[in-house]
């Protein structure tokens, strides 16, 4: 299996369930599974199993089922798991606390190398073995280590000024907490945003639409 272009959006969005699935196999010793078992398992149909995957050149067998093993490593390298991207986090609020303390970011493909908020008092605290630094620090280690990606854990209002300096230096790629819309300021950026009043937002229609609450 390898990396294609052009492949749609909610192919993309699967792939970290199908890994998921495969982690949990592997550590019940399961050693293959058919495409309608693992369908079963994901709420999807066996077709669309075997069509995701044959956007990606596809392997398994009719009849044979796939190697979980296999398809965990082929997974793995189409997401770039094993790539470590350096990686820096702004803002040691709340949520940027809990991001950096508590997200497996080696695992995800990512090595979270600095740590950086406005905050004087939070200047030389630990989080994973990492000094939280001062923000105006961030240029000098970005020109010395040269992180590929940002996690932007802070104000929405704060985001503007950031965003330009990290850009100049060179940042291109952001998981994005802070609801500012960067694509709108810079065309060549790759943005994930995390929107989680949008989650819980839609898992209120979810929940009133099985109550009978909708008209």
């Amino acid at each position: 299996m390898s990396r294609k272009e052009n492949i749609s959006s909610s192919v993309i969005k699967r792939l970290p369930r199908y890994y998921r699935f495969m982690l949990e196999l592997k550590a019940q010793g399961v050693e293959r599974i058919s495409s309608k078992e693992l369908a079963n398992m994901m709420r999807l149909t066996a077709s669309q199993v075997r069509q995701d995957f044959n956007c990606f050149g596809g392997f398994g067998q009719q009849g044979y089922g796939y190697s979980v093993n296999q398809l965990h490593d082929e997974i793995e390298s189409i997401l770039g798991l094993d790539s470590k991207y350096g990686t820096i986090l702004i803002g040691v609020g709340n949520l940027g606390r809990a991001v950096a303390a508590h997200m497996s970011f080696e695992e995800r493909g990512y090595s979270l190398e600095a740590i950086f908020d406005q905050n004087s008092k939070l200047w030389g605290e630990k989080i994973r073995d990492i000094q939280v630094q001062s923000a105006e620090h961030i240029e000098d280690f970005c020109n010395k280590h040269h992180p590929k990606v940002a996690i932007l854990c802070i104000p929405k209002e704060a985001v503007g000024d950031i965003a330009k300096r990290l850009y100049a230096c060179g940042i291109r790629y952001y998981w994005n907490f802070s609801h500012y819309d960067l694509s709108v300021d810079y065309d060549d950026v790759i943005v994930e945003n995390v929107h989680m009043s949008d989650s819980l937002m839609i898992l209120c229609y979810q929940i009133s639409e099985k109550e009978g609450n909708l008209d």
